[in-house]
């Protein structure tokens, strides 16, 4: 993580957010660079309530960051990314609806009953 993607990241939450305090301070900062085997580990908070961490290393990343929204409230994402993706986990975040009863009991009986392999002579 370099000190570009660190301030792009909060030059973005100063842009999602009307309500920031545009005077707002750097309340505490961390900046483990990347050593030889690429890990690497950096933190901030700022006054008005921006906090970000992260720690990563070639096989991904996790983290934390929390700003508060325009409507004034706190949003709080903690995240991995890795082989799998960005995987972003927060109570904000939307969710997709439950699998209706029909559908997972056509599914148990679909894997109870597989059907046998076609033949071709």
């Amino acid at each position: 993580m370099t000190q570009v993607h660190l301030l792009i990241t909060v030059l973005l939450a100063f842009a999602c957010a009307d309500n920031i305090d545009k005077d707002a301070q750097i309340l505490s900062y961390k900046n483990d660079p990347a050593d030889a085997e690429g890990n690497y580990a950096y933190a901030f908070d700022t006054s008005n309530g921006i906090q970000q961490q992260e720690a990563g290393n070639p096989n991904g990343v996790a983290g934390t960051f929390e700003f508060i929204s325009p409507e004034g409230e706190k949003i709080a994402v903690s995240y991995t990314a890795d082989e799998n993706g960005f995987q972003p986990v927060g109570e904000h975040l939307p969710t997709p609806p439950p699998i209706p009863e029909a559908i997972l009991k056509a599914l148990e009986y679909i894997a109870a009953h597989p059907q046998p392999e076609n033949q071709h002579n």
